[in-house]
């Protein structure tokens, strides 16, 4: 018979080269898991402190809201566009403190005349859509809160400030 060709073994660094290899993937995934491991340690103590601190919060209940209505209703004149033109509002503030109750009663007029010069400002055209009422409410509220504040109070007692008439003509 014919002699038949062998492959001569491969060179005997081989294995060890496959060895080093997964030597140097073992070593650089244990250096990942442990930094991980510390890493997850030092945060997990803020992570339960926060989480401690909403489930309190969610706990306390919300008291009732207390609405303050600001009567009589505030009526504005304004130009149009071609015409001098009204307006009519008629609002209630919102909050849950008794002492923001005070507090805007005591200022009210304060309150008023903020809140009629702001009124005064607005264009027709703009108080016509969604957006330009959505609009005038936030600034409503961040006129009544600034007296609020002024008074002494806690402006972040006042929630909202609600329209509830609203006329033009």
């Amino acid at each position: 018979m014919a002699d038949v060709p062998v492959l001569a073994p491969a060179a005997e660094d081989a294995p060890g080269k496959k060895k080093s290899k997964w030597l140097i993937i073992g070593l650089v995934a244990a250096v990942v898991l442990v930094g991980g491991g510390v890493g997850a340690f030092f945060l997990w103590p803020q992570a339960d402190a926060h989480s401690k601190q909403a489930q309190e919060k969610a706990k306390e209940p919300l008291t009732a809201p207390l609405y303050v209505p600001l009567d009589p209703p505030f009526v504005v004149n304004f130009e149009g566009d071609p015409l001098v033109r009204f307006l009519q509002v008629a609002a209630q503030v919102m909050t849950r403190d008794p002492e923001t109750v005070a507090l805007l009663k005591a200022n009210d007029p304060a309150v008023r005349n903020d809140l009629l010069l702001l009124l005064g400002n607005q264009k027709s055209a703009e108080l016509g859509t969604r957006d330009g009422k959505e609009h005038l409410r936030a600034e409503a509220l961040a006129a009544i809160r600034h007296v609020i504040e002024t008074a002494g109070g806690k402006p972040d007692k006042v929630e909202a400030i609600y329209f509830t008439s609203f006329v033009m003509q």
